[in-house]
């Protein structure tokens, strides 16, 4: 019996999210253009209930379209990094003192007299609570800068985004995908040997369970590096074609100060007072590096398999991330108050509404971008589902059962439809009874 009433609703969400495989697998891209983008809104602001909401879209993103892939259990590492970065910073605050003046004073530490030559440094001295809430407030926007990080590398595939890269950036992406991959196959490891360890019974907690399991992941880390090269090696990794002298000048020259251009007009737009000139210097920068790697791109000799498509879906997602930056950017030059509440005088801070509206915009890629199935290839969006276990055939003995695989391709077939047609049947042996 159909039930009509849970069905449209069913179907909707099917056309809105389907299930994602090789033909409608999202961009991985635009799902570093939708991190870029919560990222560069996190920058903009000191708010910490703005960037709680911002580190919440990015965790319930994660948590809605991450798959089963190694490199999707690196967000939580990232998660306990940010939190580590906002214990360091407030440390910090605390023995070497703050800029920020303050009159409640949370406790004196002894201070250590330095010399001359060190006027403006200090260690120890007093500790006031507005430089302690200025710290923490720091401290949470550069966690959540690396929480957006990490929501890329948890749904975004590194071996696909090599493959999406320009022929002219082969080269470099693939030391850039090594070096995003190093995280996630260290954690994974970790929690193998741990594992391991707990099974047999051993301790895998403290300074000697970390000594005991560091040697087996290091030496994991050296075979992978190892197989690694040799793959590289047996491809032709490196191999160019020839190209003129005056291209490959160009080439270099486009490539290099366009990329200067992108840094510069993104340095503008993570800050204040380079808003001006950030956006034209970013337009310019873009064009120049794009034009330099179209010319780049002759030198490569590889070809491309299967490309990814970037569909609706995947302007969806990056779009999402871009209006999530642009209006917070927006937002922090008609009212910076909002965006960044004052630690002196200490005042409780509040949530603004629009820009708090702004970045709900993010959870867009939640319900748009496709669904990943439950059993995911490190290399690709899919992997066929694990057949199921066959029940065991009454017409085998018992003891037949138990053979090894090795004895199974030796051994003739027992059962009756493997049986030729033309083989003669032998009779059963009559039961034993007691």
């Amino acid at each position: 019996m159909t039930d009509h009433g849970s069905g449209a609703p069913g179907r909707l969400r099917r056309r809105l999210a389907p299930e994602a495989h090789r033909s409608n697998a999202l961009h991985p891209g635009a799902w570093w253009v939708w991190a870029i983008g919560l990222g560069t809104a996190a920058s903009r602001t000191t708010n910490p209930l703005l960037i709680g909401l911002l580190i919440g879209v990015a965790g319930y993103v994660v948590a809605a379209r991450r798959t089963s892939a190694p490199w999707a259990k690196s967000y939580g590492a990232f998660v306990k990094l940010g939190l580590m970065v906002i214990a360091i910073r407030l440390v910090f605050a605390t023995v070497l003192g703050s800029p920020i003046p303050g009159t409640h004073t949370v406790v004196t530490l002894p201070e250590v007299p330095l010399p001359d030559w060190a006027k403006g440094v200090r260690i120890g001295g007093r500790v006031t609570a507005e430089g302690l809430v200025f710290a923490l407030y720091d401290g949470i926007r550069l966690a959540g800068l690396l929480i957006c990080v990490g929501a890329a590398n948890a749904l975004a595939s590194p071996a696909r985004l090599l493959k999406s890269l320009p022929g002219a950036l082969y080269e470099v992406g693939v030391a850039v995908v090594v070096a995003m991959t190093f995280a996630p196959n260290l954690i994974t490891d970790v929690q193998r040997l741990r594992a391991a360890r707990r099974l047999r019974g051993r301790h895998d907690k403290g300074v000697r369970g970390l000594l005991q399991v560091g040697l087996p992941v290091l030496e994991g880390a050296l075979e992978r590096s190892v197989a690694l090269a040799a793959a590289m090696d047996a491809r032709g990794f490196g191999r160019t074609a020839p190209v003129p002298a005056g291209v490959r000048r160009a080439t270099a020259v486009l490539t290099l100060g366009g990329l200067m251009g992108v840094c510069v007009g993104t340095y503008g737009l993570l800050t204040a007072q380079g808003a001006a000139y950030g956006l034209p210097v970013l337009a310019v920068g873009l064009a120049a590096a794009l034009a330099g790697l179209r010319l780049g791109g002759r030198r490569s000799v590889r070809t491309r398999y299967r490309p990814d498509p970037w569909g609706v879906r995947a302007w969806l997602v990056a779009g999402s991330g871009v209006a999530v930056a642009g209006l917070t950017i927006r937002a922090a030059s008609a009212d910076p108050a909002a965006l960044h509440p004052g630690v002196v005088p200490l005042t409780a801070p509040a949530l603004p509404l629009w820009p708090a509206a702004a970045v709900l915009l993010g959870l867009l890629p939640a319900f748009v971008a496709p669904t990943p199935r439950e059993a995911v290839a490190p290399g690709g969006p899919e992997r066929a589902p694990a057949p199921e276990a066959t029940p065991a055939d009454p017409h085998e003995p018992a003891l037949a059962r138990t053979r090894s695989p090795a004895a199974w391709r030796s051994a003739p077939s027992t059962r009756p439809e493997d049986t030729p047609p033309d083989a003669p049947v032998t009779p059963a042996p009559p039961e034993e009874t007691s």
